[in-house]
Parts: C-alpha cells; structure tokens; sequence
C-alpha cells in the first residue's frame, strides 16, 4: 500500500502514478476537480470522486472538510491555482492531508475522460 504523505502539492506524472496505484487497491485518496461543470464536462482527469466547483465553494466546503476530514484528499482543476486555493483553506482549518495537484489537467498526460 502506497502511503500518501501530506505533502503541499503532487506533479502530474506522480498523480498517474498513484492513480494506477489506487486501481490495484494500493493506495487510497479522493480525488477532487473543482472547476466548473462546463470545464469538467469538456474533459476530466480518469479517475475522479466528486465534482466540486468553486463557484459554489460555499455551499459544499463545511460538509465536505468534515465528510473527509479523516481521508487524504487531492484537489485538482485547470492549471493548480483554484485547487491550491481550497487546498489552503481546508489546510488552515485543519485537515491534516490534503495535496494540490500543482500543474493541473493542462499538464496530466494520462487518461481523459469526456
């Protein structure tokens, strides 16, 4: 089992790689797009749990930092700024594991799903 370390940010190539780990049941995260609707129905990264954009960040983040305030979550978006932002807050109030996924989907190579 891969054990994900609550580092700030994961590279593109390294999320692959942890992707194609958590389909052999080797490790364990959520994986968390928060771009818009209209951007994830134009293509998403394989392997996505929930759909949160941050336009309605409010109306989700109370919920889902408690929902997953035990788990390792991964935020991804466009590029990293939008998830490195929610990235921070849930960090700044305290949860413990949670990683940007730096570089966003215009730098994964991996499976895109439409």
């Amino acid at each position: 089992m891969h054990t994900l370390l609550a580092t700030d940010n994961i590279n593109s190539e390294n999320l692959e790689m942890l992707l194609l780990a958590r389909e052999k049941g080797e490790a364990e995260f959520i994986l968390v797009d928060v771009r818009e609707n209209s951007e994830y129905a134009m293509g998403h990264l394989k392997g996505i749990d929930m759909l949160k954009p941050t336009s309605t960040f409010q109306s989700w983040a109370e919920n889902l930092l408690d929902e997953l305030k035990d788990k390792t979550v991964i935020f991804t978006c466009r590029t990293g700024s939008r998830s490195g932002q929610v990235q921070n807050i849930f960090r700044s109030n305290g949860h413990k594991r949670v990683i940007n996924h730096s570089g966003g989907i215009v730098s994964y190579r991996g499976e895109i799903e439409k």
